[in-house]
C-alpha cells in the first residue's frame, strides 16, 4: 500500500476532521477567553485594586539603561501571569463542564437496559419441547 493511498484513508476518517474543527474552534475559544480576560475581567478587579493594570505589572530586575541600546529592561511579569492564570481557569472550567456532560449523556445510556439476549438453538427446542408437553391432554 503506497503512502499516499494510506494518507487518503487516514484523512478520509472522521477522526482528522474531528480534530480539525476542534482545533479551529479551540482557538478561536481561546481568542473569546483571553479578550474576555483582559477586556471585561481584570478591568474591574483593577478598578477595585486600586486602578491596577495586571497586564504591567511587573518586578523589574535590570532596568534598561538608555545610554547604551545593548542593555534592556529585564523583568518579571507576574500582572502578565496573573491575567494567563485566569485565562486558563476559564478553559479549563468550560472544559470540565462540557466532561461532565457528556459524561452524563453516557451515564444515561448506560443505564437504559439491553434487550434480552436471543435464546440460543438448544434454549429454543427445549422451551418447544416444553411447550408441546404442555399443549398434551395428561394420561
Amino acid at each position: 500500500m503506497s503512502l499516499i493511498t494510506e494518507f487518503k484513508e487516514f484523512a478520509a476518517r472522521g477522526n482528522v476532521v474531528d480534530l480539525a474543527v476542534g482545533v479551529i474552534i479551540g482557538a478561536a475559544f481561546g481568542k473569546i477567553v483571553t479578550s474576555l480576560v483582559e477586556q471585561v475581567i481584570m478591568p474591574p478587579i483593577g478598578l477595585i485594586l486600586g486602578r491596577v493594570d495586571f497586564a504591567n505589572l511587573k518586578w523589574v530586575l535590570a532596568p534598561e539603561n538608555p545610554a547604551t541600546e545593548a542593555i534592556e529592561e529585564v523583568a518579571i511579569q507576574y500582572g502578565a501571569f496573573i491575567n494567563t492564570l485566569i485565562q486558563f481557569l476559564i478553559v479549563a472550567f468550560v472544559v470540565f463542564l462540557l466532561v461532565k456532560a457528556i459524561n452524563k449523556l453516557r451515564r444515561a445510556d448506560a443505564e437504559t437496559p439491553a434487550a434480552p439476549p436471543a435464546p440460543t438453538a438448544s434454549e429454543a427446542l427445549l422451551m418447544e419441547i416444553r411447550d408441546s408437553l404442555q399443549a398434551r391432554p395428561p394420561v
